[in-house]
């Protein structure tokens, strides 16, 4: 049940932080400065142990994460606890990898926490979409090479591919997909359609972190790099032929006939 309850002089409010891709030095000043500013915490799966430091020590940190066939809360639950949290406690950090708003029912949170008259506001992140490819040396877009880029997830709320997978292995643009991990071999059949089997591919796990592991390969041949190399979720997917900048390139198209 949520109480619409003000503890002593605490303003209810919500503000969304964006944590970046994983490393914890790219999260943004802004972002830390608010995190230094919360009477509670909560965090998603993706955000770094490191990260997760920054928090001040007296401040309350609740984990909201939710993976693949692992979720602690759902979004219904997440949004009920931030109400309640911010009439309780006051300013309620929301703390998310990546951008709040890429593929994070950012929104959603916001619109329900404005229901009750509670005061929002969003500090966007740097997408993992757009970090990782760039910290390997993978530009989205090249001259001559791309002169656009898709980012789709992998995986809808129904467990399906997105039908705009398909719609991008038709395009000329470099594709990014995130959560599509599990789904890999059926997105690389869709791209193998559009007789792009040779295109170079990269598959980043845990991209600008300790933890990083990437693999290359092209469309025909990345699903089973991906497995041998025992790459794991939460990974990206990036698509082009502006993966052949890569630094992790060396290696990149051995087994391929694209020269």
């Amino acid at each position: 049940m949520i109480k619409e309850v003000f503890i002593g002089n605490k303003k209810p409010k919500l503000t969304l932080v964006g944590a970046g891709p994983g490393a914890a030095d790219l999260i943004t000043l802004r972002g830390l400065h608010v995190l230094r500013t919360a009477n509670i915490v909560l965090y998603d799966a993706l955000v770094s142990e490191e990260i997760l430091q920054f928090i001040p020590k007296n401040v309350p940190a609740i984990s909201v994460g939710k993976r693949a066939g692992a979720h602690s809360f759902s979004q219904e639950e997440i949004n009920d606890l931030i109400v309640e949290s911010a009439f309780l406690h006051g300013h309620v950090v929301r703390l998310k990898g990546g951008d709040p708003f890429i593929f994070g029912r950012g929104y959603e949170e916001i619109e329900h926490a404005s229901s009750f008259g509670i005061e929002t506001e969003v500090v966007p992140g740097i997408s993992s979409a757009l970090a990782v490819p760039a910290s390997l040396n993978i530009p989205l877009t090249s001259r001559k090479l791309s002169e656009s880029f898709w980012v789709i997830t992998g995986t809808t709320q129904a467990g399906v591919i997105s039908n705009d997978v398909a719609l991008a292995a038709k395009s000329t643009a470099t594709v990014v997909v995130l959560m599509g991990l599990n789904k890999i071999r059926e997105i690389m059949k869709l791209f193998q359609q559009n007789g792009k089997q040779d295109m170079p591919v990269a598959v980043i796990q845990n991209g600008t972190t300790k933890k990083e592991k990437s693999v290359t390969g092209t469309v025909s041949t990345i699903a089973d790099l991906a497995e041998q190399e025992r790459i794991g979720s939460p990974a990206i997917i990036v698509i082009g032929e502006v993966v052949r900048y890569s630094r992790i390139v060396e290696v990149v198209l051995q087994n391929s006939n694209y020269q």
